[in-house]
């Protein structure tokens, strides 16, 4: 047959073909528009060279094709691409498989689906124009403007604009890598959302946790963690619910919320609370903890509310705390209804009837401030209706007051105090600190007393002082005891009391973290690999000889 024949039985059979397919049937009917060479088969056509198909609105192209007529299928060769005229959807492959009854196309092998900034790669993809739905598995790739995907397994939904990614799910954009078992990425609003355990890593080595899944817009970079935990170089935040705007960097915690300060050592806990990153500013209230770390020993301090600040200026530096003040370390305790730390020169203030109880003393006051220096207590400055209390060695009281007091301790023992304005001490005169002689009360307008194990050593009065010894065969409560006095040593505070308030669950070191798991999978060798390695030399097969065990038979 001549060429002019040959091109005007080829137009006739696809016009026949054609023709045959569409009258009298619907328009689910695969249709053939052109190839090069057409061929009959046994129960199919062979389609080869510059193929073009048609169904409903897509139009497919491969470089040759099985045509299943009467079951209205087709398989594809060679240069796959599958085009929607009226969607922005292309898909190519190296071999498809389309069934127009179902709408089904089954691509394999360097598949690529494009929808408009959104591009899907994989080996594996069955996409089906009936539900607009593409599924790929045994690994896949999808990338937009702004992020990389890649998980083992993926449901990509077309008209809803959703990817559910599925089995060791990453997510990469220029400012994050994320690690999931699941996921779901919306391609037009570029959210994310995941399910149990997720870890992220961000450009600057900062690291955000979630062992509850999370919630991410790739475009206003905000977070959202559940029961997460946010880890940067100088600060570590965590709660039940933490959102993180990292534009902003500002956190936002709900239930069970931890923020600390790596620099400071100091960690505060509370049911919710509130983080500004470059302010260093923090609030954190509902039964409120801090905890301050010292290199041998901690400082425990329960509030409702607790303000902390820990900017560039040393005078700017503090920690706020207010109504329900307790504190407690080794040698340290106290109570107020508010308290300003500040941490240039590791001084706490209390207000409103605060008490403080150090090993064997009690100090009161309006308000006072103390010192801590090489993690004990240094001194203590007391204003208004000072107080103080020391118990010697029989569990005597001996009493100091006046308008103000300053005390100096030595290894966590008052050593000195000096009272200045209306001064008042009443203390107990022992004999070789086994027996009570009676008791000396004096008044001055400044009293400086010298201690030792609770006990009074050593006094020295401004002028004039007034002073009056009471023998022991007289003293009772009257004579031992200055006004105001108020032994309250049932409110001291301790640890018992502090877990009560909230008891800290720390954070497990050894919490499972995907990027702790390798990135490189070891493949088996196919059959064809491991008969070439079996045909060099060295290499080949041990053959077995089996030698039959007494009992067998030969055939």
């Amino acid at each position: 047959m001549n060429t002019r024949l040959f091109r005007i039985f080829l137009f006739l059979s696809l016009l026949i073909s054609g023709f045959g397919n569409s009258y009298g049937q619907d328009n689910s009917v695969l249709k053939i528009n052109k190839a090069d060479l057409l061929q009959g088969g046994r129960g199919f056509q062979r389609l080869l060279g510059d193929v073009e198909m048609e169904h409903q609105s897509s139009l497919i192209f491969c470089d040759s094709a099985y045509f299943y007529r009467e079951e209205n299928r087709a398989r594809l060769f060679g240069n796959v691409r599958i085009q929607d005229v009226e969607d922005p959807i292309t898909t190519t492959s190296s071999y498809a498989e389309y069934d127009g009854n179902t709408k089904l196309a089954k691509l394999r092998r360097n598949v690529v689906f494009t929808n408009q900034e959104t591009t899907l790669y994989t080996d594996y993809l069955d996409y089906n124009r009936e539900t607009n739905i593409a599924t790929y598995f045994n690994d896949g790739r999808v990338v937009d403007s702004t992020n990389v995907l890649t998980s083992e397994r993926g449901v990509y939904e077309v008209n809803l604009e959703r990817i559910t990614f599925r089995k060791d799910v990453v997510l990469v954009n220029p400012d994050y890598t994320m690690k999931t078992g699941n996921l779901v990425y919306l391609t037009v609003p570029k959210t994310s959302e995941t399910k149990g355990l997720t870890n992220i890593i961000s450009k600057e080595g900062y690291t955000l946790d979630a062992q509850k899944g999370s919630f991410y817009d790739t475009q206003l970079k905000q977070f959202r963690f559940y029961d997460g935990i946010v880890e940067t170089e100088e600060s570590r935040v965590k709660a039940m619910e933490l959102f993180y705007d990292e534009g902003e960097a500002y956190y936002e915690g709900k239930e069970d919320v931890r923020v600390l300060n790596k620099e400071r050592q100091v960690e505060v806990f509370g049911d919710n609370g509130k983080y500004w990153e470059d302010r260093k500013y923090s609030l954190v209230y509902g039964n409120a903890l801090v905890r301050k770390y010292f290199e041998t020993d901690t400082l425990f301090m329960t509030a409702d509310t607790l303000i902390s600040h820990d900017s560039e200026a040393d005078t700017a530096k503090y920690l706020l705390a207010f109504r329900s003040i307790k504190l407690t370390k080794t040698d340290l305790a106290g109570i107020a209804d508010s308290l300003v730390y500040n941490y240039s020169d590791s001084s706490i203030q209390l207000f409103q009837d605060p008490v403080m109880w150090n090993q064997k003393s009690q100090i009161s006051a309006d308000s006072m401030v103390f010192f801590i220096a090489n993690e004990e207590l240094d001194r203590v400055y007391m204003k208004d209706k000072a107080f103080a209390i020391m118990t010697d060695t029989l569990l005597n009281h001996n009493q100091m007051k006046g308008r103000t007091m300053t005390g100096y301790f030595k290894e966590g023992q008052i050593e000195t105090l000096d009272i200045d304005g209306n001064g008042e001490s009443l203390y107990f005169a022992l004999e070789a600190d086994t027996l009570t002689q009676g008791v000396n009360r004096i008044l001055s307008a400044n009293i400086k007393l010298t201690f030792q194990d609770g006990a009074i050593r050593k006094a020295n009065f401004g002028i004039r002082p007034d002073g009056q010894f009471t023998p022991v065969q007289k003293i009772d409560e009257k004579v031992s005891r200055l006004e105001g006095f108020q032994w309250r040593i049932d409110e001291k505070p301790n640890r018992e009391m502090v877990d009560a308030w909230r008891k800290p669950v720390e954070i497990d070191p050894e919490a499972e973290n995907l990027f702790n798991e390798p990135d490189v999978k070891l493949e088996m060798p196919t059959e064809e690999q491991i008969r070439e390695k079996l045909g060099n030399p060295g290499l080949k097969p041990v053959k077995k000889t089996l030698v039959p065990t007494k009992g067998q038979l030969d055939f």
